[in-house]
């Protein structure tokens, strides 16, 4: 017997989901993946089966209205997500509500600040090229905030496409415990439906967008297969689910319940990823995979959030638990930014309590007060007007002065608390910027003022020499995409400078320093006389901080002068000796020092503490730091040496290769300084048929023979000003 079901939002809800406190019915989800993965395209089709929009446009559509989703202009252009978009849609009773990320690592801080206020999230792999290196970063930041995921393996209609090839990439390069939930029918362009591993079933879609979605028993032909992908669920479920283990040791069947809640459990406590399959494009498996959202993802009271509670004298934080209770006091957390024509608008997660239009909001870093007249609920650019909203949703306010990053708490300062930070990446390129005209400067101001609100990893800065304005960010084409959107929001024309890499400079050994400084000029003189030592502080891989310890004992340096010292280690750090650049993962650590009755002052000890940075730090193995970004390349089969040899002349170190069909994929670290003008040289050795990605990886240390070059071009640099 075939069943016919309609996908949309209009179809019949269960009369149990009416009786359901409001918070077990949402999934706050996020869709990531690699560049040109098909997320977008994924959202598009979500909420064309959620009922959101009646059309589906394509990223690259002929009809140039572009994915809902991507609504820049630029994005349209460019076929690619700059930034994340919100939106929310109705399924099956559950009110999801969904952002669609960026797969460029470039814009990677909108994927972090994403998956900071997320229950769960959508995985998507290539269902050709399987694991690739943006994936690598997003599985790394999902694993940072604890987010639940499903994946789901998409465009499995292309030639080459292998859902199990995708499969053993994500156990190999992500160590996750996974196992497919469904197996497809057909390969490549013959795909045209999946068995539903857990209710042995067969699903067809049909209709002229795929929204008629036919069950039918399993086909014979695929019968066999879907018998033995389903006792390799059961097997990789048993290894971490004891009840399920005992179940098949005992050979006694196990429902499609018993199935479900187990993958649902281990799927929430981190220890099994279901995996689903299809193809966004062709309009396959996102309605199955939907289901698998409400099914197995978590409702906002079954995800931990946790925030610190501030003492009245704002000296201790204790660490507590968020409650999402509409009764408790309202918290909230400012995660993204935006600014149009009327004014702020502020997406908030809301941990704890509820808010109305008409609510006064204490703002934790402001310490300000705000009355909130405006609140939204959020489809891409529209806005739907909202009264009120409460614990576990995400909406947005208008006319809140705040950054990302702020708490919000409601009324008053009597309810102290804070949300833990999210975490935001080091910038690894910088630029020179300037407006081309004069009259510009106003309007140049306030650009890059937004732009520093909106995102955390866009930094803006005056070098004091040169005086020019450099722009740092976390690639080429993060700090390209905000000049042109000068030229387009604020009708600023900009002239960029060459690009420059950010390096860093450091310390490998532990050393003493013990410095006078004693200068007479007549009058007053300076002394000041500081001892410790400096040695390098330990922190994970591309972390990055400087730390100042006073272990001073009795009185030997005044309060004042202590206080002093630790300002001007913390001025020395910010351009380091060798090469200007700040100072990174220093403890400096005073001990002790003398001081002179008349001629020692503040400004002595800090000064004494500049000389002795300064020595002491040539003294104690110093380093420059350069970013290693992961690269992967794919090229024709025949251009394979090519490649090889051209990461080689890089200072790549190769970390893997294989055959994707008819593809060469080499992966490799390699410093960013080497890979300026590598697009010019893949297109011209693969006819423009090779490409190429990178992400920031970690910081390394410059080969000693490159380092006097970068040391000796500071030096010129220094002697042009």
């Amino acid at each position: 017997m075939n069943n016919i079901f309609r996908f949309k939002s209009f179809m019949r809800t269960p009369l149990f989901w009416f009786s359901q406190p409001m918070h077990k019915l949402i999934r706050n989800i996020g869709v990531s993946a690699h560049i040109d993965s098909g997320k977008t395209t994924f959202s598009e089709r979500v909420l064309y089966y959620g009922g959101r929009i009646h059309e589906i446009h394509e990223v690259k559509g002929a009809d140039s209205a572009g994915a809902t989703m991507d609504f820049m202009e630029l994005e349209k252009e460019k076929g690619i997500t700059i930034q994340s978009a919100a939106t929310h849609l109705k399924w099956k009773g559950h009110q999801v509500n969904l952002i669609d990320t960026p797969g460029h690592v470039d814009f990677t801080i909108e994927v972090e600040r994403a998956l900071r206020v997320l229950d769960g999230g959508v995985l998507l792999i290539c269902g050709v090229a399987g694991v690739q290196p943006q994936t690598l970063t997003v599985h790394k930041q999902m694993s940072r905030y604890k987010v639940p995921r499903i994946i789901f393996i998409n465009k499995l209609d292309r030639m080459g496409a292998n859902p199990w090839s995708a499969i053993q990439s994500i156990r190999k390069r992500l160590s996750l415990t996974v196992a497919a939930v469904q197996i497809p029918i057909g390969q490549d362009q013959t795909f045209n439906g999946l068995v539903d591993l857990i209710k042995m079933k067969a699903y067809f879609f049909e209709g002229l967008k795929g929204e008629d979605v036919k069950e039918t028993e399993v086909p014979e032909r695929y019968m066999e297969e879907a018998k033995e992908k389903r006792q390799e669920l059961i097997e990789t479920l048993g290894s971490i689910d004891p009840e399920i283990e005992d179940l098949y040791l005992n050979e006694q069947p196990i429902s499609e319940e018993k199935l479900k809640a187990s993958i649902r459990k281990n799927c929430q406590d981190h220890k099994f990823y279901p995996v689903f399959m299809g193809s966004a494009y062709k309009n396959k498996g996102v309605q199955l995979a939907l289901d698998g959202v409400v099914d197995y993802l978590p409702a906002p009271e079954e995800k931990q959030n946790f925030g610190f509670q501030i003492s009245q004298d704002q000296k201790e934080e204790k660490k507590i638990e968020f409650k999402t209770d509409p009764k408790l006091p309202f918290v909230g957390y400012a995660f993204k930014l935006e600014e149009n024509k009327f004014g702020q608008l502020t997406y908030v997660r809301v941990y704890q309590g509820k808010l109305k239009k008409g609510d006064y909001v204490y703002n934790m870093k402001t310490k300000k007060r705000v009355k909130v007249a405006r609140m939204a609920k959020m489809h891409a650019n529209q806005m739907e007007e909202i009264n009120d909203v409460e614990a576990g949703d995400i909406f947005a306010v208008f006319g809140v002065d705040c950054s990302s990053g702020d708490t919000l708490v409601y009324g008053d300062m009597n309810y102290q608390v804070l949300c833990s930070s999210m975490f935001v990446p080091q910038p690894v390129m910088s630029l020179s910027i300037k407006p081309t005209k004069k009259e510009y400067s106003a309007r140049f101001q306030k650009a890059l003022s937004k732009f520093q609100r909106e995102d955390p990893t866009f930094n803006v800065d005056m070098d004091k020499e040169s005086e020019e304005i450099i722009i740092s960010g976390m690639g080429e084409l993060h700090l390209q995409i905000y000049a042109e959107r000068m030229r387009r929001e604020f009708e600023i024309d900009v002239q960029l400078g060459q690009p420059t890499v950010n390096y860093r400079e450091t310390i490998t050994q532990k050393q003493q320093f013990d410095y006078l400084h004693k200068k007479q000029t007549g009058g007053a003189g300076q002394y000041a006389k500081v001892i410790g030592y400096m040695e390098p502080l330990q922190l994970e891989e591309g972390q990055f901080s400087n730390q100042f310890e006073n272990h001073v004992i009795g009185t030997s340096i005044p309060n004042e002068y202590i206080t002093a010292v630790e300002k001007g280690f913390y001025e020395s750090v910010d351009k380091g000796p060798l090469t200007g650049y700040p100072v990174v993962n220093v403890r400096f650590v005073l001990e002790g020092g003398e001081t002179h009755v008349v001629d020692s002052s503040s400004n002595a000890f800090m000064t004494a503490t500049k000389y002795a940075f300064a020595q002491t730090f040539r003294q104690a193995g110093p380093e420059i730091l350069e970013p290693v970004m992961a690269v992967e390349i794919m090229v024709p089969a025949p251009s394979y040496q090519q490649a090889m040899v051209g990461i080689a002349k890089r200072r790549g170190s190769v970390t893997n290769t294989e055959s994707r069909g008819d593809m060469f994929v080499l992966n490799a670290d390699v410093p960013l300084s080497q890979m300026f003008g590598y697009a010019t040289e893949l297109r011209g050795f693969t006819s423009g048929q090779g490409e190429f990605s990178l992400e920031y990886k970690r910081h390394d240390p410059v080969p000693p023979n490159e380092i006097e070059t970068i040391i000796a071009k500071f030096k010129k640099q220094k002697r042009g000003q």
